[in-house]
């Protein structure tokens, strides 16, 4: 079991930048990937961003030199987000793999097992 809690949501201005967190506890012995994903209404939940042990990250085409992420030792994840724009706006939610054999499915839901509650994020014009 892992339990993986975000923060860091909020508000900002087209433009502007957030960053979000992801504190992780449990089986991290066990983590292979983890990702930041999104949900808007009426849309289905996206990948935004995924990094694995190796600090191997990748990347939605949409968000690609615009949100890093990043992981501390203890597991600990991170979205900065910068040159925010409206279609940015959506819940955002931390989450972790099922193993090291779903690494193709990395940016997609299907790839992980646990999941936070998730932080709003909101980007106004």
């Amino acid at each position: 079991q892992v339990q993986l809690v975000e923060a860091g949501g909020g508000s900002a201005q087209t433009g502007g930048s957030l960053r979000l967190s992801c504190d992780v506890s449990g089986d991290t012995n066990k983590i292979y990937f983890m990702g930041w994903f999104r949900e808007s209404p009426g849309k289905e939940r996206e990948g935004v961003a995924c990094i694995d042990r190796d600090g191997q990250a990748n990347y939605k085409n949409s968000v690609k030199g615009r949100f890093t992420i990043s992981q501390a030792a203890n597991f600990s994840l991170y979205l900065q987000m910068t040159d925010l724009k409206p279609e940015d706006t959506a819940r955002y939610y931390c989450a972790s793999d099922r193993g090291p054999s779903w690494t193709l499915f990395r940016l997609r839901p299907k790839g992980y097992a646990y999941w936070g509650q998730g932080t709003q994020v909101s980007v106004s014009s």
